[in-house]
């Protein structure tokens, strides 16, 4: 593009919406140019705190940008998305990409024609504990994920497959390179229309194997997520933003801070003794939303393929959409048999 800047808007800044306007206004790659809210007094507001332009039309606010920061409701994802793409503007959308398969579907469609840039809020991808596993073989046979959260009630205008597991699918896909063979979800809801607590079984084509489980409705929070491969046992604390890793030290597993890592003793198989070492690791100092943030405006500097992209965020959205049709099946048969449920 030949600019120092990416000029970025927002539209839609309630809880997450302010979180990007905070993190815009310290990337360096940025230029913020205002936000936009179809609550005027909360636009006024966000406005006043950083100190910039709360536009009272949204078209007003794209004309002037270069990229827009889509942080409304999902319902509306898919109608800014389209405004800002048809008029030559990048787009970075907060997950779920779309209300729909289809909207995701019309989006890459647009996104390809127009060869501009789309990236999708994965925001896991960018915690701490999974960045510091970069540089390792990450191989899991087995993969056990766990996100429960207290209940609030912004979030439930969608189930908690959207909510909040959507946050595992995307990083489980994103680290088993085969395709989905076959699964098997259930889901209840209890204080809100759309399941509250779910759980799905993933079995993939390779043979991995995956147990997942949201729920916003748990009186602690918990969001971790456990890979088993025949080296190595990685647990991940997305809440404190490290992995702990229990390995087999034989020259194929090399966490980068290694030196860090201490002896829990040597097993024997045969006339061969393998050490079991542990390390902890995260990637110090990274705010992963400004990260992200950051990570796309370079994208559209530099010309090159975001940091995750549209066909990724239409992954993860087509899977959580099979997992919804499972829930939706066992649903039937739970109402078939307890007819009073």
């Amino acid at each position: 593009m030949g600019k120092e800047r990416v000029k970025i808007g927002v539209i839609g800044v309630g809880h997450l919406g302010r979180l990007h306007a905070q993190q815009l206004k310290q990337v360096d790659e940025a230029e913020f140019v205002g936000i936009f809210d179809s609550n005027p007094e909360r636009a006024a507001q966000v406005g006043q705190e950083f100190q910039v332009l709360a536009w009272d039309d949204p078209e007003a606010l794209i004309a002037k940008v270069d990229a827009l920061s889509i942080v409304t409701p999902t319902t509306t994802h898919f109608d800014y998305a389209v405004r800002a793409l048809q008029a030559g503007r990048h787009v970075f959308i907060e997950k779920p990409m779309t209300e729909t398969l289809e909207q995701a579907e019309q989006l890459i469609k647009l996104k390809n024609r127009s060869g501009l840039k789309v990236q999708v809020g994965h925001i896991e991808r960018f915690n701490p504990a999974i960045l510091a596993l970069e540089q390792l073989q990450i191989d899991p046979l087995f993969i056990e994920a766990h996100r429960m959260s207290n209940f609030n009630p912004r979030g439930t205008d969608v189930a908690v497959v959207l909510d909040l597991m959507i946050h595992d699918i995307d990083l489980i896909l994103s680290f088993v390179k085969s395709p989905v063979k076959q699964l098997d979800a259930s889901g209840v809801s209890i204080v809100s229309p759309c399941e509250d607590i779910a759980n799905c079984h993933i079995v993939f084509e390779n043979g991995a194997v995956a147990n997942v489980t949201a729920s916003r409705i748990s009186a602690n929070k918990m969001r971790k997520m456990r890979f088993f491969q025949p080296n190595a046992y990685i647990s991940i604390d997305f809440l404190q933003g490290e992995s702990e890793i229990y390995y087999l030290d034989d020259g194929r597993f090399k966490p980068e801070q290694a030196s860090l890592a201490f002896s829990l003793g040597q097993i024997e198989k045969g006339l061969e003794k393998r050490e079991i070492r542990y390390t902890r690791l995260r990637k110090q100092d990274i705010n992963p939303l400004r990260y992200e943030l950051t990570l796309f405006c370079r994208s559209i500097l530099k010309d090159g393929l975001p940091a995750v992209t549209a066909e990724e965020g239409y992954r993860a959205l087509r899977i959580a959409q099979r997992i919804l049709d499972s829930i939706d099946e066992h649903t039937k048969l739970v109402k078939k048999h307890h007819p009073l449920r």
